[in-house]
């Protein structure tokens, strides 16, 4: 099967193709679609079907797109949806994260909780198909590792002692909330 992959973000790309073996991921500029969908949505489910949608409507075959984000219980949740717009614009991956470190400076390591969550949506002729993925792990007090991306550097999961960046893709993948999210989609369709 064909999927556009409602993304720009190569990063999220490669992850779609390294996960989703069965299916043939093209991207957006593959596909000759260059658009960009705002994220208007208040909830990753809201924002990865309105990508989804308009791409799907765009190019008129199956479309996938990911919203996902760094929940912060000690920051309320943020930056939530906004993750990819922490701070404003301006600001690259290691920007958002040195703000994050910033605004978490006095938060003692037991309330420094969080999760990474993910919401994938296929829009295709035959419907919408939804998943959801989320990892839990804890803010560490500075950035470790050279792999991953975004937040990557700072999430720390206990169960493996390191960050996200500090694995290698495949173990990345298989724990990580696009991880779980893509496996779950995938059993959707296999289930259709």
């Amino acid at each position: 099967m064909k999927i556009i992959a409602a993304t720009k973000n190569k990063n999220k790309l490669r992850e779609f193709g390294e996960i989703l073996k069965g299916f043939e991921i093209i991207s957006q500029e593959e596909a000759g679609i260059d658009i960009d969908v705002e994220e208007t949505g208040t909830t990753f489910e809201e924002n990865s079907r309105l990508k989804a949608e308009a791409i799907f409507k765009a190019a008129g075959i199956p479309a996938i797109a990911d919203d996902s984000g760094l929940c912060v219980d000690a920051l309320d949740g943020a930056p939530g949806v906004y993750s990819a717009r922490y701070g404003g614009e301006g600001l690259d991956d290691e920007g958002r994260v040195q703000l994050l470190l910033k605004n978490m400076e006095n938060v003692p390591d037991e309330k420094r909780t969080a999760r990474f969550v993910c919401v994938i949506t296929m829009v295709s002729s035959g419907g919408v198909i939804t998943a959801k993925g989320e990892c839990e792990g804890v803010i560490n007090h500075a950035p470790k590792g050279e792999n991953g991306f975004g937040y990557d550097p700072v999430f720390y999961m206990k169960e493996y002692g390191k960050t996200t960046a500090e694995m290698s893709p495949d173990e990345k993948n298989a724990v990580s909330h696009r991880g779980k999210a893509l496996k779950i989609f995938e059993e959707k369709v296999k289930g259709l």
